[in-house]
């Protein structure tokens, strides 16, 4: 009910302004999660663009790993610099020098004329791939209010399955022409829009007011949140501001502090179980893997589609359940889908090779990767945007994700040469036990973060690491 005094018209008024606010928060996620989807059209457009290459540069399956795995190793030296970048010059402004690179890279990769200049060429593009892997899920976490943070940060992983898909049809339909330059250059078209879009949206509360421009970061507020929560969530956004500056140190001193270096080294193993759980083994190879079990190259390129629609559609499930049923629950029931599926995925390759095989396989491929990007893709994303304290949450963030590339990259190059040594059947059991050692790992160490906004969020995770709380009355005392 409206205050006494209320005038009528507030209620349409407020109405209207949150309309606004909604349009708002669909704009910035449009733009900024094009990050996302050009994060998943550069890791899997190379699904396609591989069985070409190999003839036309002579690939063997290590140089099959080496230019697939390019793109990783650049993307974990993104990360570290698309979180200092983002800390320093703002979460827009990086994600703005992404775009640049997303731009350049691609037209670079498209036109390389030898393995080596693909090779670095591609792990140019990787510096964009990694450092928007970081800066997207953190722009979005920090521009939602917290009802719908993980809505809104969950759209980037839609994004980037989505981007998947993109370049899964694509493969497909250039494949008649073996047209894999084309295959790998398209990614210009979608990074000259992310460029372009940035210039239309502003920075984020947190990082105005972490550089002390509250009146931009109220700005910004007004056009998110109902006018009367503003003050409250500038005075919460300033109090932990407020604390972090008190302390009078660095970044990297505060990663020595025990509950924000415990913190850290959970998200680090968040960021390995992403990738150790072999969800890449199938983006970036499924139709090595497809061809493996007789189908013909053109056959396998259009048979991942599948794989690239349940992944938009699990990814979408997750989304809609993410704030409602929380963060490990989703985790946890994932990692045990996945660990099944690998197993019966693993089983299937000691068949003998048939059209009915090849179906059965790409049905478990399926399987598994619905319990993956439904679950477990989308709440590590969200996770490691939400859980770091303000101060370090872009370098620690970086770190994180600069491992997950780092497991990503030992994967892409890895694959080919196991299937070559043990054999399909053996490498996706050795990806199942990894799924079980990770569901021990989530279930003792995972944070859950629905529905607290991230400076109350800050302090329940210093309480569970044995901290004693912060008050509104110690912002005077050192902290964190």
């Amino acid at each position: 009910m409206a205050p006494t005094g209320q005038p009528a018209s507030a209620g349409p008024r407020e109405g209207a302004r949150t309309r606004h606010a909604g349009r708002f928060l669909v704009g910035i996620a449009a733009i900024a999660a094009l990050g996302g989807a050009l994060f998943g059209y550069d890791t899997g457009v190379i699904s396609g663009a591989l069985p070409f290459m190999e003839g036309h540069f002579g690939l063997t399956s290590l140089g099959e790993g080496v230019i697939t795995s390019a793109l990783l190793i650049g993307a974990a030296f993104g990360s570290l610099l698309g979180g200092r970048m983002s800390d320093a010059l703002g979460r827009r402004n990086a994600l703005l020098w992404a775009g640049a690179v997303f731009i350049g890279g691609a037209l670079a990769v498209a036109l390389s004329p030898t393995v080596a200049l693909m090779t670095v060429a591609r792990f140019v593009l990787g510096l964009a791939v990694g450092s928007a892997s970081v800066i997207t899920p953190l722009y979005l976490s920090e521009v939602a209010p917290p009802h719908i943070r993980g809505r809104l940060v969950s759209f980037n992983s839609l994004m980037i399955v989505s981007g998947q898909l993109l370049a899964y049809l694509l493969n497909a339909f250039l494949a008649q022409w073996a047209a894999w330059r084309w295959m790998l250059g398209l990614a210009a078209l979608p990074a000259v829009a992310l460029f372009v879009g940035l210039f239309f949206l502003p920075d984020t509360p947190r990082w105005y007011i972490s550089k002390g421009r509250r009146d931009e970061a109220a700005r910004v507020l007004r056009r998110t949140l109902p006018a009367d929560d503003v003050p409250a969530e500038l005075a919460r956004i300033d109090q932990a501001r407020g604390l972090e500056a008190e302390a009078r140190r660095g970044a990297w001193q505060q990663l020595r502090t025990p509950w924000v270096r415990r913190l850290l080294l959970v998200g680090i193993g968040l960021a390995a179980v992403q990738q150790i759980t072999g969800v890449n083994a199938v983006v970036y190879f499924a139709p090595k893997i497809l061809a493996s079990t007789g189908l013909g190259t053109g056959a396998s390129i259009t048979a991942t589609i599948a794989v690239g629609v349940i992944s938009v559609v699990a990814t979408a499930i997750g989304m809609s359940l993410i704030d409602r049923v929380g963060r490990r629950p989703l985790l946890l029931t994932g990692l045990a889908g996945m660990a099944v599926s690998l197993t019966l995925l693993g089983a299937s390759f000691r068949l003998p090779h048939s059209p009915a095989v090849s179906a059965l396989v790409l049905g478990l491929m399926v399987l598994y990767m619905a319990f993956m990007q439904g679950t477990l893709n989308t709440g590590v994303w969200l996770l490691l945007a939400e859980m770091f304290p303000l101060k370090v949450r872009g370098l620690a963030m970086g770190a994180a994700v600069f491992v997950m590339w780092l497991v990503n990259f030992a994967v892409a190059l890895v694959f080919p040469l196991l299937l070559d040594a043990v054999g399909a059947g053996p490498t996706f059991w050795l990806f199942a036990v990894a799924c079980v050692l990770s569901l021990v790992f989530c279930k003792r160490y995972a944070p859950e973060t629905k529905g607290l906004a991230l400076e109350d969020l800050e302090h329940e995770l210093r309480r569970a690491a044995g901290e004693a709380p912060v008050s509104a009355s110690a912002s005077t005392s050192a902290s964190t």
